[in-house]
């Protein structure tokens, strides 16, 4: 590990070499500190101090490792860090400020002026608005394609593309990409492959085993899974990683240690939610398909969704988020929502709190209507993330919205 994510291994507690997924969810990559707590520790300290003027130039000027700074270097950070790579199998991870910033990091830290981008058209709205409103004045282009078209993917490829970037499952309709062969014609062109695993985490699908090269996270949905706190996190190779610490070193991106503090909290449970919020978006998704006013549903885990197979192949499990469309227009949609007693209307997923929203209006709402009907997007569409209540609780309070329109 480079000294530029600092680590002191005689206090790390357990060693992450052969043990399941939730045993490194609960242990790998600890810090405990010479008090010998139980639990993880919080540094919440802006700074380090050293024992001479002489130790304080040697950490400054990378000729002994330490912390320095909790812009890039803090324990309980680098504990979320190392327990991150663990759970994706990667040699490293670097936390960040939101999922946004680590897409953002991620890019600003590999690409440069004239790299060309080949994106998934069925992305979070904020992604789109990333890289034609913001990255496009550094000078870096993008195309999007349809994720399930490897035909197109490959058309969109042009001398300047550095970078594929895949959302799978996709926000909100649930269309996959197919990881090893989208990773394949990225390698081919000597481009880099980055998928975002938010809506799966690697308790449910872990992208660079299927040949991607970094993984982001918005650590504010699952990895939390109870929406407390905002962050994010990349995970790959050293190589890129330490070029996403030195942007996030020098660009201030960073996490907090409260907020990794809780993201390691999360983890703990992460593969025992995933479960049991993917049982839950399979009843409700199979029980909405059989519901009058129900036009389509939209979600991988029906065995009559076209990608399914490739779900079963590439996931342990289907998730929690589904979409579908109801009987009418935005209004009906609208109508819907607010007859919902139970389900909360926040544009945020990935809590054990079920969650609705109207994407057109919301999280989609500053993509272009030429872009939002590229992507399925429409007015009818409702997202449904299916927390961890009574399914029959949250069957009921759909009715209500049934009845609504």
């Amino acid at each position: 590990m480079s000294k530029s994510n600092f680590e002191r291994p005689e206090r790390i507690q357990f060693e992450a070499t052969d043990c399941e997924f939730s045993t490194l969810a609960i242990r790998a990559g600890q810090h405990r500190s010479d008090e010998g707590e139980h639990n993880d520790a919080i540094y919440p300290t802006s700074s380090f101090v050293y024992s001479s003027a002489r130790e304080a130039a040697a950490r400054f000027g990378g000729e002994e490792e330490g912390n320095i700074y909790s812009r890039f270097t803090n324990p309980t950070v680098q504990a979320f860090e190392r327990r991150m790579a663990a759970l994706e199998g990667a040699e490293r991870a670097v936390a960040t400020a939101s999922g946004m910033a680590a897409i953002l990091s991620t890019c600003l830290a590999l690409l440069q002026q004239g790299d060309h981008v080949v994106c998934s058209r069925s992305v979070f709205g904020s992604i789109v608005s990333l890289f034609d409103k913001y990255l496009s004045r550094t000078g870096i282009s993008v195309s999007y394609v349809d994720p399930k078209n490897m035909a197109e993917w490959s058309a969109a490829v042009t001398p300047a593309t550095r970078m594929f970037f895949l959302e799978t499952p996709s926000n909100p309709l649930a269309e996959l990409g197919d990881i090893e062969a989208v990773s394949k014609l990225a390698h081919e062109h000597d481009a880099l492959l980055v998928v975002d695993n938010c809506f799966c985490t690697p308790a449910l699908q872990q992208p660079l085993k299927h040949g991607a090269d970094i993984v982001v996270h918005s650590a504010t949905k699952y990895l939390d899974g109870q929406g407390r706190c905002v962050g994010g996190v990349v995970v790959g190779r050293d190589q890129e990683m330490e070029a996403v610490f030195g942007f996030i070193r020098t660009g201030g991106a960073c996490l907090s240690p409260f907020n990794a503090w809780v993201f390691m909290k999360g983890l703990e449970t992460l593969e025992l939610r995933m479960m049991a919020h993917s049982a839950s978006a399979l009843a409700m998704a199979s029980w909405l398909t059989q519901q009058p006013g129900i036009d389509k549903v939209y979600y991988s885990g029906l065995e009559d969704h076209p990608q399914h197979a490739l779900a079963k192949k590439q996931q342990r499990a289907f998730g929690g988020v589904l979409a579908f469309e109801v009987s009418g227009d935005q209004a009906a949609a609208w109508r819907f929502i607010d007859a919902t007693q139970i389900i909360s209307i926040t544009g945020n997923l990935g809590d054990v709190k079920s969650t609705i929203t109207h994407p057109g209006t919301t999280t989609h709402g500053r993509m272009s209507a030429e872009a939002k009907a590229a992507a399925g997007i429409k007015d009818n569409l409702i997202r449904l993330s299916v927390g961890l209540e009574s399914i029959e609780d949250l069957q009921r309070d759909v009715q209500r919205g049934l009845a609504a329109i």
